[in-house]
C-alpha cells in the first residue's frame, strides 16, 4: 500500500476527517496519514485503543516514535498519559494496550537502523522557550541529533510562522489551528513539506500547538523489506 509516499511533494491529511480503519488486534483502530508497504510498513498513523485492548508483545525492527493525544497508553515499561512522547528504538519490544483507552501519533519504521537511543518524556513538565527568531513562537525540543530534531511548538493568535527545512518538514496539529497553502489545519491535520521547500502558516484566532519533526528526509525513505 502506498498513500502520500511521494516525498518529492507537499502533502497534507485530516485525520478527524478520515475513517477509522480496523487493526489486526481487535479494539485496536488507526486512521492512516502516510504509508509505504502493507501490514510491515514506514507508516505514519494515529492510532486508537478502545478500553482493556491490547497488542500481543512484539518487537519494533524498525522502531516505534510516538505522542499520546488523549487517554493513558501503558506497556510493561509504564503508564503514559496524553503529553508522553516515546521513542523506542530498532529492536526494541514491549506489550502496548490501555486499561482506560487512549489516540496516539505514531511512526512506525523511521529510524536510522543503528540507533538505540530510548526516549521517555512527559511534556506536561516540560518548559516552552520563547524563539528569538520567530515571533510569537515558543518552542519545547524532544529530541536532537545529527539526522533530525523533534520539537513541540506554541504559535500565538495571528502569528505568522516560516515553515520549512533543508531536509523535509512535518506537522501534525494537537490543539487550535492554522492555514496554509489555503488550507485549513485542526487537530489531527497533518502536513509534510519536501526537501528545501518554504511555505508560511498563519495561526488561527487560538493560536496552534503543534509537533514538529525536522530534517529526516534526507535519504529517500523505502518501504521496509518483509
Amino acid at each position: 500500500m502506498e498513500l502520500n509516499a511521494d516525498f518529492t511533494v507537499r502533502a497534507s491529511a485530516h485525520g478527524s476527517q478520515l475513517e477509522w480503519l480496523a487493526s489486526p488486534m481487535a479494539g485496536v483502530e488507526r486512521r492512516m496519514l502516510e504509508r509505504m508497504g502493507d501490514e510491515v510498513a514506514r507508516a505514519t498513523t494515529i492510532v486508537r485503543y478502545a478500553p482493556g485492548s491490547h497488542f500481543s508483545a512484539h518487537v519494533h525492527t524498525g522502531g516505534e516514535e510516538f505522542l499520546v493525544l488523549d487517554g493513558v497508553f501503558q506497556d510493561e515499561h509504564g503508564d503514559f498519559p496524553a503529553g508522553s512522547y516515546i521513542r523506542n528504538p530498532p529492536q526494541s519490544s514491549h506489550t502496548p494496550g490501555s486499561d482506560e483507552g487512549c489516540t496516539i501519533f505514531v511512526k512506525l519504521w523511521q529510524f536510522a537502523m543503528d540507533d538505540r537511543t530510548q526516549v521517555r518524556l512527559d511534556t506536561n513538565a516540560l518548559a516552552y522557550e520563547p524563539d528569538p527568531e520567530r515571533e510569537g513562537v515558543e518552542v519545547m525540543t524532544l529530541f536532537s541529533d545529527e539526522r533530525e530534531t523533534v520539537t513541540m511548538e506554541r504559535w500565538a493568535p495571528g502569528a505568522e510562522v516560516e515553515l520549512g527545512a533543508k531536509h523535509g518538514l512535518e506537522v501534525l496539529v494537537l490543539d487550535g489551528g492554522f492555514r496554509e497553502g489555503g488550507e485549513a489545519f485542526s487537530p489531527q491535520s497533518w502536513l509534510r513539506l519536501p526537501n528545501g521547500a518554504r511555505s508560511q502558516a498563519e495561526a488561527g484566532p487560538q493560536g496552534a500547538r503543534v509537533w514538529i519533526k525536522r530534517d529526516h528526509l534526507a535519504v529517500p525513505p523505502t518501504a521496509p523489506t518483509p
